[in-house]
């Protein structure tokens, strides 16, 4: 078993040469927050590994680009990255940028291990150069519908989505999972996201009777649209996903978010194996929450391989990855036959004072 040391231990040693490694986040968009904690995570481990030994003895320099979470600016990158012969990429966040992006690297060899995408669809295509650290979608609503039936088997539940792919996606797994537990929803909503229509939703879904309502949308438009319900005087059990795991949901829903369930990964910021790296990122005044922690790991374990394998080769890397488990800031991990990584997958956590913590029983 290969030990990658998930702190940010130090040791000398010079670097022959350089290996870029590309980098594929938003940086525009709804989705910047979660962006930028990837990206900062990504950051902090091609520093730890190159004030170690680099990759394969080689010093990691990233080139970063922005996707946007858009599918065509998604593809626009992995030609960028393929005509600058960058063979190694630590991206996408949102699932449909990594599907569309993913078909590229796979055409060219490419190795591609994403630290957000959840969608199932990514790695059940079955390309064997692409990965991902975190869980997948059908996990998360397998959990979300079990919640719901557990503890709101007796309420009246409105399953809602936005237009954008993830989460009409959720909420339609969800729907299915929760209907084969032997519940149906009271109401199933679609709806665009803004101040009017946020609004007269909020009135809908009071006038209903609703009591829990569950949301797979961002944490900007989640956080948007629990603040106006609550001005409305309509304050149900709200339910949300992965997709609000960062500060700015509640700092856009203020006080109502208190008290708000979501479904979200194994925080490894908690974790034993991740708290030198969590200590050191605490101590810059980064807070390690939501997928900072996931970024690091993404290209920790790109790190961990190249150095069991001593190459750079993406399909040597990626069969070392299948082949292997290593030591990283998620614990001791592999990766399966499709790519998706065998660490702990989703927990329920619900939202306190601008934080979420587990939820419990």
């Amino acid at each position: 078993m290969r030990r990658a040391r998930p702190s940010g231990a130090r040791s000398g040693g010079d670097a022959a040469g350089t290996v870029t490694i590309g980098v594929a986040v938003p940086r525009s968009g709804a989705y910047v927050a979660v962006g930028e904690q990837v990206l900062r995570g990504i950051e902090a481990a091609a520093r730890d590994a190159n004030q170690r030994s680099g990759l394969d003895g080689r010093r990691i320099v990233l080139d970063v680009q922005d996707d946007a979470c858009d599918s065509n600016t998604a593809v626009a990158v992995a030609n960028h990255f393929v005509r600058q012969e960058v063979r190694l990429v630590v991206g996408h966040v949102c699932s449909n940028a990594s599907i569309a992006a993913s078909e590229v690297y796979a055409q060219n060899g490419t190795l591609m291990i994403t630290a957000a995408s959840v969608s199932a669809r990514l790695t059940d295509r079955g390309f064997p150069t692409i990965f991902r650290v975190c869980g997948r979608d059908d996990d998360q609503a397998r959990l979300s519908a079990a919640v719901l039936a557990e503890r709101f088997r007796d309420r009246k539940i409105a399953l809602i989505q936005d237009t954008t792919p993830a989460s009409r996606n959720l909420a339609a797994a969800t729907k299915d999972n929760l209907n084969r537990i032997g519940i149906n929803e009271a109401l199933s909503v679609a709806f665009s996201p803004s101040d009017a229509d946020d609004a007269a939703l909020a009135d809908r879904l009071k006038g209903a009777g609703i009591e829990v309502v569950y949301y797979g949308g961002d944490a900007v438009e989640m956080g948007r649209l629990v603040k106006i319900a609550a001005e409305r005087g309509f304050k149900p059990q709200w339910f949300g996903t992965s997709a609000i795991a960062t500060p700015d949901f509640a700092k856009t829903a203020g006080s109502a978010s208190n008290g708000v369930l979501m479904t979200f990964y194994l925080d490894p910021s908690r974790q034993p194996a991740a708290a030198e790296v969590v200590k050191a990122f605490r101590a810059e005044g980064v807070d390690p929450t939501g997928s900072t922690v996931y970024g690091y790991a993404a290209l920790q374990a790109l790190v961990a391989a190249g150095n069991f394998a001593h190459t750079t080769d993406p399909k040597r890397l990626s069969a070392t990855l299948h082949a292997e488990r290593f030591d990283l800031v998620l614990g001791t991990v592999g990766f399966d036959s499709k790519g998706d990584v065998t660490a702990q997958g989703y927990v329920l956590y619900v939202w306190k004072d601008g934080a979420f913590t587990p939820a419990g029983k």
